[in-house]
């Protein structure tokens, strides 16, 4: 069964910087992707950012420069480390994994119907 368990939201003043953690247990096949999206209040959710199983990362256009992805093998974690913040990056936060898609095409499309997704955290940006 694959479980993905989120850690780090919060509230942060406008400028300050978050890391998002995202461990992930049970992902057995070789090829998947592993994402994070975001959802804020009265939107539809959308990909930032995503990387493959090859290490293949992809950003959105809105968050490039500010988000980045860390992938570390060894604890299955994907930290996404959230820079210069805005009030607008203001939402929850989900981690997904999914066996099907790819890093791009998650990005480029945010499908909904990713296989696995997590809780979700709430990030809040103050001005």
């Amino acid at each position: 069964q694959v479980q993905l368990v989120e850690s780090g939201g919060g509230t942060v003043q406008a400028g300050g910087s978050l890391r998002l953690s995202c461990v992930v247990s049970g992902l057995t096949y070789r090829s998947h992707c592993v994402a994070w999206f975001r959802q804020a209040p009265w939107k539809e959710r959308e990909a930032v950012a995503a990387v493959d199983s090859d290490g293949s990362t992809y950003y959105a256009e809105v968050v490039k420069g500010r988000f980045t992805l860390f992938k570390d093998k060894a604890t299955n974690t994907l930290d996404l480390q959230i820079n210069s913040l805005k009030p607008e990056d203001t939402g929850v936060y989900y981690c997904a994994a999914d066996e099907v898609y790819g890093a791009w095409y998650v990005v480029q499309r945010a499908p909904p119907d990713l296989h696995h997704w997590g809780q979700g955290l709430q990030v809040t940006v103050s001005s």
